[in-house]
């Protein structure tokens, strides 16, 4: 016959064995036998006297194995299939953690860790915003950044997110709309505003937008209207100000605004269209566009649906828009809705 049972494995373990405990006085070890693992699944049949483990499953995304070993980065469940001989068949089997049995002593629980997705333009304001909640709440937090409109793609396609932070409201909504994100988690958290950063300050010639226009200007970096709000804004800006027919040809795009930054500062574009906050404390001159110019930036937060630390990530939206969240924003360099 077969008995099915889960193994629970703590992170950060390594072991050479998995220890299954049974009653009766019995107690069996089985070491790894087999091995093959590849970047979409790991399979292992582990072997021992007369009962045999096969078609252990496990969850790929957060397991490396090498040689006899397993090494887990992240707490996950293996299912496995036992196939016994029949006076085996009243036992009944416990799987024990590693490096340990059912009656050993139990594996402290791993810190909390929230994965948010946040757009470009948070790069520096999140890593603050990071840490104080990391020490008010002891909650580890990792972000990853990128133009909001891929963000928005790979949370659409199941990517394990568990908080979305864009750079507007219309990707959070649609995501809302097609129950990706919860509607009651969606909230502004913040509004942005668009500068122009010039690495080179005074000597660039540029002192106002419309020095964009002069000969002294070869190249200018702008996020890809179609990924990035912020590159959106820029294109907005530059035709309300009546210089986009001057200034088109002197365009470079980049996938993100924290990208366009960076090709000015290499040298590849003598300005860049940017958040405030992420040319904030930078050397050169920063200068705030008219907000006339374009459409509000309302950057919204909501929470993954699927997510598997909705606590958790409830916790961190209130600390965003609670009084610790808005003093670093607006200290940050963005308004506060």
């Amino acid at each position: 016959m077969s008995t099915v049972f889960t193994v629970t494995v703590a992170p950060e373990t390594t072991a050479a064995d998995w220890s299954v405990t049974v009653p009766e006085r019995i107690a069996e070890t089985w070491a790894l036998s087999d091995e093959k693992h590849g970047p979409n699944k790991s399979h292992k049949n582990l072997i021992r006297n007369s009962l045999d483990i096969t078609v252990v499953r496990e969850e790929p995304r957060y397991v490396n194995t090498t040689s006899a070993y397993v090494v887990s980065t992240r707490r996950y469940i293996l299912n496995a299939t036992v196939s016994m001989h029949s006076r085996h068949t009243g036992w009944m089997l416990c799987a024990a953690a590693l490096l340990g049995s059912c009656g050993s002593r139990p594996t402290p629980e791993p810190p909390a860790t929230l994965t948010v997705a946040a757009a470009a333009n948070l790069t520096d304001v999140f890593a603050e915003v990071g840490r104080a909640f990391k020490t008010k709440t002891g909650i580890e937090v990792v972000f990853s950044y990128g133009p909001t409109a891929e963000l928005a793609q790979q949370i659409d396609n199941g990517a394990p997110f568990d908080l979305f932070a864009a750079a507007d409201t219309q990707h959070v909504d649609s995501l809302v709309s097609t129950r990706k994100l919860t509607a009651d988690s969606r909230a502004v958290y913040a509004v942005g505003q668009l500068a122009l950063w010039i690495p080179k300050g005074e000597q660039s010639g540029i002192h106002e937008l419309k020095d964009l226009a002069g000969q002294q200007v070869r190249f200018v970096s702008v996020a890809q209207p179609e990924l990035a709000p912020y590159g959106q804004a820029t294109i907005e800006a530059l035709k309300n100000s009546g210089i986009w027919e001057a200034v088109q040809s002197k365009v470079v795009y980049a996938n993100s605004i924290s990208q366009a930054k960076q090709m000015a500062a290499s040298g590849n574009a003598d300005a860049a269209f940017t958040a405030y906050s992420l040319a904030l404390h930078d050397a050169g001159t920063v200068l705030k566009i008219d907000p006339h110019l374009y459409h509000q930036i309302e950057q919204a937060i909501a929470i993954v649906a699927s997510s598997s630390r909705i606590e958790e990530a409830t916790q961190f939206r209130s600390f965003l828009l609670g009084p610790d969240g808005r003093t670093i924003l607006a200290k940050s360099g963005y308004l506060l809705p």
